[in-house]
């Protein structure tokens, strides 16, 4: 482990980051958290205003740092922001980047963001830059954006009966916290899963377990997704969540494999550790 490294963490605010943001602490690690709105700091670090648009914000925020820990907001543009970011890591002489990317990320993946995340990859690589890859699943934690119909007692997605190893983000950010304050990741990929494969059936049966309410878990036809979807988020980014359930769907994302419990010594959380810890997120409205 390295003697109290200080670490940058982009996308400090998200559900990653603000988890990675402890875990980090808990490792005795100095947290750097790179926020957009100097009005809304993260308490207990140093909090560096910058933006990955912003190249020469980007430098400064970089400067006397032992490891950064790369997760762009989802944008169309966000392989190219990552690509972006690495390069100037690599001018500032940065000893370590840690890329989150994601479960079965490939160049020719018809999922948008697949492919998205192997061109940083690859672009990683080439650059020389040390680096380590994780590629977490399906996040449980996207749950929460179906708060408002299990309230109502079901949620719906194009899944089916698929199985997918869904991984609790509190995992995610515990695995980067290792890895960014710990030695011999380099060049490594790491897949982040859960210690499972749910389908949403066994999903809704945990949330109605742990809320004590009958949760149904109907499966949508696309079309319909895209549907409610439309409004509340940019036509981008519902195409390529119906290109991801499709991949879900389709059984891509159900392997299990044990980097969290070998990372972090110890298991996975599972479906029921999310629904339990969670369940008042999902109460009546």
């Amino acid at each position: 482990m390295m003697n109290s490294p200080t670490v940058l963490v982009t996308g400090a605010t998200g559900t990653v980051g603000s988890d990675l943001i402890s875990a980090l602490q808990a490792r005795g690690a100095t947290v750097r958290a790179m926020i957009r709105n100097p009005d809304r700091p993260v308490p207990g670090v140093q909090n560096v205003v910058a933006d990955l648009r912003d190249r020469a914000s980007v430098t400064a925020a970089l400067k006397d740092v032992d490891a950064a820990f790369l997760n762009s907001p989802s944008a169309p543009d966000a392989a190219a922001l990552q690509i972006q970011f690495a390069d100037a890591a690599r001018d500032a002489g940065l000893n370590r980047l840690v890329l989150l990317s994601q479960y079965a990320a490939r160049a020719d993946s018809p999922v948008r963001f697949l492919r998205w995340h192997a061109e940083v990859e690859a672009h990683l690589q080439r650059i020389g830059l040390d680096h380590t890859v994780l590629r977490p699943n399906l996040y449980l934690q996207a749950l929460l954006g179906f708060a408002g119909t299990i309230a109502q007692g079901w949620f719906g997605a194009p899944i089916g009966d698929a199985a997918v190893s869904a991984i609790d983000t509190r995992d995610i950010a515990e695995t980067a916290a290792v890895v960014l304050t710990g030695t011999g990741h380099t060049g490594q990929i790491y897949t982040l899963t859960g210690p499972r494969a749910v389908t949403h059936g066994q999903i809704a049966e945990a949330l109605s377990a742990a809320t004590g309410r009958d949760i149904a878990f109907r499966d949508v036809p696309a079309d319909q997704f895209t549907a409610a979807l439309t409004g509340v988020l940019p036509p981008w980014q519902i195409d390529g969540l119906v290109e991801d359930y499709a991949h879900y769907a389709g059984g891509e994302a159900a392997e299990v494999h044990t980097s969290v419990p070998d990372l972090t010594g110890r298991p996975a959380r599972d479906i029921t550790d999310f629904a339990r810890d969670f369940a008042p997120a999902f109460g009546p409205a």
